[in-house]
C-alpha cells in the first residue's frame, strides 16, 4: 500500500511540475503581450502626429532586446559561473550546448528584459531621433539590466545572497526603466510648447499637451493588467501561491486607482481619467515585488500608497521639476517601483517590519534600491550624454512640429484617411510666441496676398444677406426646428472648435491647468433673401440665449450674388423653393 502511495505522489508531483512549467511558458507569453499595452498606452498619450513613431519604438524594442540579449545579456545575467557575485561569465550555450540549454529561463528573462528597455519610450516621446533611440535600447538589454538583474535573480548574485526580495520585478525592471525615463526625459529636454515663461511673473509654468486618444490609453491599461497576472504570477509553483498573486495583484491597482480618483475629483473638481489610468499602473509596478508574500492589508496599503504618490509625482515632475514626461512613465515606473521595494520590508508576512519581523529585512531592501539605482544613473547617463554627443538624441524643430511619423518614417500619418486631432500647440518659444522667420525668402513672397474687387454684377435688386451662427453642439437641434419653422430653407452646417473671451472652460489635465482650450461648437451658415434677416437674428437668439458663457455668436454679412448650379437662376430666384 505504501509503494502504492508513493507512486501515486510521484505521479502527481511529476504532473504538478509539468502543469506549473506549462504556466511558466504561458506566463511569459503573457508578459510579452504586455508590449502591446505600453504601445497603446504610450500611443493615446501622446499626439496623432507620433503615433506611428510610438509603434515602431515598441515594436524594435523587443526586437533588438531579443538579438543583444541572446548574444551577451541573457550571459551575463543568469550565467553558472558567477563572478564575486557581481557579473556573469557569457558561456554562449544557446549556440553551442543546444541540447541542454535552459529554453524557459532564458525565453522568461528575454520578455522582462524587453519590459524594462520599453518603459523608457513614453517619457521620450515625441522629440527622440528613432536612431539614438534604438541604440539605446540595444544597450540597456545588452548590459544594464542584466548585470543589475543577475544581483538579483541569479541565485549567486550578491543581492540574492543577502536576501533582498523582489519577486516579479519593482527594482529590477520597473525602477530602472523608471530612472532611466527620468535621465533620457531632463537630458533630451521637453517638447516644444510645453514650458513657457510667465509674462507677469518671470517664471516658467508648465502649458497642458494632451494625448490625442483616451481610449486608446485605456485599452492599453487592461491589457497590461491581464499581462500583468503573467508578469507576477508566472514563477508561482503552487496553486495557492499562485492564487494568492493573483488576488494581490488585483487589490493593489483597484485601491490605487479608487484612492486617485477621490484624490483628483477633492482637488481638482473632477476626476482625472488619464491619472486614474496611471494609478492602475502604479498600483501593478508597486505591488510587483511583493506579490507572493504580503497579505490582503498589505495589498491594501500598498495600492492606497500608490493611488496619492502617483498624483504627487507626476505633478512635482512637471510643474516642479520641469522635466516633461508624456506618459508619467517616472511616477508610475521609479516612483512607485521604490515604493513597492521598500514595502516588501514593511509587509512582509515574514519577514517584515510591522509583521515583527524587525529592520533587518527593510535594510536589505534599501540597500538594494540604493545600489540597483546607483549602477542604473551612473551608467545610462553616460549612455546618454555619448548618444547625445555623437548621432544626436532630439530631432530638429521642424521635425517635432510637423510630428515625427513622416520625417522619421516617411509615414504622413498612422491613421490612413481618419484626420487627427487638431494640433493645438505648435513651435512656441519659451516666451509662448511664435518663433521668429528665419528663411532668407521675403515674407510678401514666401506668403503672397492678392486683393481682389467684385466686377460681378447683383443677379437682382433684393439684397442678400449671409448669417453665420456658432452655437453649442446641443443647442443645434432646437435651432434647425426654429429656423424652419420661420421658412429658412437651407443651411451650411460644420463642426468647429474654437473659445470666445472666456478662453473655453478652464480644466485640469494632469493637473495643469488647460488655458485656451477650445471647446467643440457648432457653425450653421444661412443665406437669406425672403425672411427677413432680422428674425433669423431674433429667433436664433431666443433658441440659444441661457445668460451663461458660451452661449454662442451671430455674424452678419452682405452677399453679392447666389448661383443656383441645377438651374443657373440667381440672385433672390436661386434661394427659392421651386415648389412654392
Amino acid at each position: 500500500m505504501d509503494n502504492i502511495t508513493d507512486l501515486l505522489r510521484d505521479t502527481l508531483g511529476a504532473a504538478n511540475d509539468t502543469t506549473f512549467g506549462v504556466w511558466f511558458l504561458i506566463g511569459a507569453a503573457l508578459v510579452f503581450f504586455m508590449q502591446c499595452g505600453f504601445a497603446m498606452v504610450e500611443t493615446g498619450f501622446t499626439r496623432a502626429k507620433n503615433a506611428g513613431n510610438i509603434i515602431m519604438k515598441n515594436l524594435m524594442d523587443f526586437c533588438i532586446g531579443t538579438v543583444v540579449f541572446m548574444v551577451l545579456g541573457f550571459g551575463l545575467m543568469m550565467s553558472e559561473n558567477y563572478l564575486f557575485g557581481l557579473i556573469g561569465v557569457p558561456s554562449f550555450d544557446l549556440f553551442t550546448d543546444w541540447s541542454s540549454f535552459d529554453w524557459s529561463s532564458f525565453v522568461f528573462n528575454l520578455v522582462f528584459c524587453a519590459t524594462a528597455a520599453t518603459i523608457v519610450s513614453g517619457a521620450m516621446a515625441e522629440r527622440t531621433k528613432f536612431s539614438a533611440y534604438c541604440i539605446y535600447s540595444a544597450i540597456i538589454s545588452l548590459v544594464v539590466y542584466p548585470i543589475e538583474a543577475g544581483w538579483v535573480w541569479n541565485s549567486q548574485g550578491w543581492l540574492a545572497q543577502l536576501g533582498f526580495i523582489d519577486f516579479a520585478g519593482s527594482a529590477c525592471i520597473h525602477m530602472v526603466g523608471g530612472i532611466t525615463a527620468l535621465i533620457g526625459a531632463a537630458i533630451l529636454g521637453p517638447r516644444l510648447g510645453k514650458y513657457v515663461t510667465d509674462k507677469k511673473t518671470g517664471k516658467k509654468i508648465a502649458k497642458a499637451i494632451p494625448g490625442h486618444s483616451i481610449t486608446l490609453g485605456a485599452l492599453g491599461v487592461f491589457i497590461l493588467w491581464f499581462g500583468w497576472y503573467g508578469f507576477n504570477g508566472a514563477a508561482a509553483t503552487t496553486l495557492d501561491s499562485l492564487a494568492q498573486i493573483f488576488v494581490t495583484t488585483t487589490i493593489a491597482p483597484a485601491v490605487a486607482t479608487v484612492v486617485t480618483m477621490i484624490f483628483t475629483w477633492l482637488k481638482n473638481g473632477k476626476p482625472d481619467v488619464s491619472m486614474c489610468l496611471n494609478a492602475s499602473l502604479a498600483g501593478l509596478v508597486a505591488i510587483t515585488a511583493g506579490c507572493f508574500c504580503v497579505d490582503a492589508l498589505g495589498a491594501t496599503i500598498i495600492g492606497a500608497v500608490s493611488g496619492i504618490l502617483i498624483v504627487v509625482a507626476v505633478e512635482f515632475i512637471d510643474l516642479k521639476m520641469h522635466v516633461d514626461d508624456p506618459v508619467g512613465a517616472v511616477g508610475v515606473h521609479f516612483v512607485n517601483g521604490t515604493w513597492g521595494t521598500i514595502a516588501v520590508g514593511l509587509f512582509n508576512t515574514e519577514t517584515g517590519l510591522f509583521y515583527g519581523g524587525g529592520f533587518g529585512q527593510l535594510g536589505v531592501q534599501l540597500l538594494g534600491i540604493a545600489a540597483i539605482l546607483a549602477w542604473t544613473a551612473a551608467t545610462m547617463t553616460g549612455v546618454f550624454f555619448l548618444i547625445k554627443k555623437t548621432v544626436g538624441l532630439r530631432v530638429t524643430r521642424e521635425e517635432e512640429i510637423s510630428g515625427l511619423d513622416l520625417p522619421e518614417h516617411g509615414l504622413p500619418s498612422a491613421y490612413a484617411d481618419f484626420i487627427p486631432a487638431v494640433e493645438t500647440i505648435y513651435g512656441l518659444d519659451e516666451a509662448g510666441a511664435a518663433p521668429a522667420v528665419t528663411g532668407s525668402t521675403p515674407v510678401d513672397e514666401a506668403v503672397p496676398v492678392q486683393v481682389k474687387t467684385s466686377s460681378v454684377p447683383t443677379a437682382s435688386d433684393v439684397k442678400l444677406t449671409k448669417v453665420e451662427i456658432i452655437l453649442k453642439q446641443s443647442k443645434f437641434e432646437a435651432l434647425k426646428s426654429a429656423m424652419n419653422d420661420i421658412g429658412v430653407t437651407g443651411m451650411t452646417v460644420t463642426q468647429v472648435l474654437g473659445c470666445g473671451i472666456q478662453k473655453g472652460k478652464p480644466e485640469y489635465y494632469r493637473g495643469v491647468a488647460m488655458d485656451m482650450q477650445l471647446l467643440p461648437k457648432v457653425q450653421v451658415e444661412i443665406v437669406v433673401s425672403k425672411v427677413p434677416v432680422r428674425t433669423v437674428i431674433d429667433t436664433a437668439k431666443k433658441v440659444l440665449y441661457t445668460g451663461h458663457y458660451g452661449d454662442g455668436k451671430i455674424f452678419v454679412y452682405d452677399v453679392e450674388n447666389v448661383i443656383k448650379v441645377r438651374t443657373g437662376e440667381e440672385g433672390y430666384d436661386a434661394l427659392q423653393d421651386e415648389h412654392e
